[in-house]
């Protein structure tokens, strides 16, 4: 019996060892991509068309400036992160129509789903340009995408309540 229980747990124990990632920041990047995508762009379209001029103070950025920015910020990071080039692509305006910028939005996090799959951490220590033109280890660009994530999705739900919309996240589930 002892020698059965051995072996069942050295089996379980090798088991987990060849499940573990060579890539862990990689992956959970990847695993939180699909959460965040989907809170950040049910958060814009939930936001009637007439509110993307919305600021709550002269010094904050309107709505649709928080949208082109997430785009913007997610090519850059996304491209940093996998190690692939940034593709070209014409730049949203923050005055650009709801629509356009929902559309800009989802084209983004679907570059994201693709540079993600190369990301790798063996790379962490490479060097990437920063916003700054300077040198950062790409460990910067891992770290940025995910506290931008979660930057931009709290900015676009405080958007939302003060218009009196119930952001995502909120929302009572469906059953």
């Amino acid at each position: 019996m002892k020698r059965a229980l051995l072996v069942l747990t050295v089996l379980v124990s090798t088991a987990a060892l060849a499940q573990q990632s060579k890539s862990p920041a990689s992956d959970v990047l990847r695993e939180m991509l699909t959460g965040r995508e989907k809170n950040t762009v049910a958060a814009f379209e939930l936001m009637p068309a007439d509110k993307f001029g919305y600021k709550p103070t002269p010094e904050q950025m309107t709505f649709g400036h928080l949208a082109a920015h997430i785009v913007s910020g997610n090519y850059f990071f996304c491209s940093n992160v996998g190690d692939v080039p940034r593709p070209r692509i014409e730049e949203p305006k923050d005055t650009d129509e709801k629509d356009k910028l929902v559309a800009a939005m989802k084209a983004s996090f679907e570059f994201c789903h693709t540079a993600l799959a190369k990301a790798d951490d063996s790379k962490m220590n490479d060097n990437i340009t920063w916003f700054d033109n300077k040198p950062r280890p790409r460990a910067w660009a891992f770290m940025g995408l995910a506290s931008s994530w979660a930057d931009h999705y709290g900015m676009a739900a405080m958007y939302l309540r003060l218009n009196g919309v119930l952001p995502p996240t909120a929302q009572p589930t469906k059953k």
